[in-house]
């Protein structure tokens, strides 16, 4: 199992997080944008995740995101975020924020997948890594707003099970099996 982040790096991550404002701002969830971030890091922890994407993991809504347009940190300003957590995380967490949804999720897991970024309306194809981490991220970011809203969980359960179903190939095993297991119907409940 990978190590955890080094501490000062992560409690340098969440030193920053509470100076921008990330333990005031509410989040869909009903906690807050602290809390909802330091869940995900943990489900990427309890996956077995290397301290880079758990740190990103940390870290995802630096530049806000397709679905959370809060922004902590505008891109210009990117080289802040590297000196706390480092440049392979940081790169992740830009991954993540720049990501297209609507244009990208599709055909994620595709051979021929393009990524696109919202930032700059770029098309492009992530080393294969950095794809992984993204889907990792997305599915700890997914499951953890899944296992607490059983209204979203219904309402986007399928949709996402589906998701996850597609980019399969990237998930690492613990991952799809969490997936699974929140996002599936029981077996009792089709009876």
């Amino acid at each position: 199992m990978p190590a955890a982040p080094p501490p000062a790096a992560a409690d340098r991550a969440v030193t920053l997080l509470r100076r921008l404002g990330a333990a005031h701002i509410a989040h869909p969830d009903g906690s807050t944008l602290l809390a909802h971030l330091q869940r995900v890091r943990a489900r990427l922890a309890a996956w077995g995740a290397r301290p880079e994407l758990q740190l990103a993991g940390l870290c995802h809504a630096f530049y806000g995101t397709d679905g959370f347009p809060v922004t902590l940190l505008p891109l210009g300003r990117r080289g802040e975020l590297v000196a706390v957590i480092g440049a392979e995380a940081e790169a992740i967490v830009y991954l993540y924020a720049s990501c297209d949804r609507k244009a990208t999720c599709p055909a994620l897991g595709d051979t021929e997948a393009v990524f696109h970024d919202r930032f700059t309306g770029r098309a492009h194809a992530p080393e294969p890594r950095l794809l992984r981490d993204f889907a990792e991220l997305s599915a700890a970011n997914e499951l953890d707003l899944a296992r607490l809203d059983p209204v979203l969980r219904e309402r986007r359960g399928p949709e996402l099970l589906a998701l996850f179903t597609r980019f399969r190939p990237l998930l690492s095993r613990p991952a799809w099996l969490d997936g699974h297991a929140i996002l599936a119907p029981s077996p009792l409940a089709r009876d």
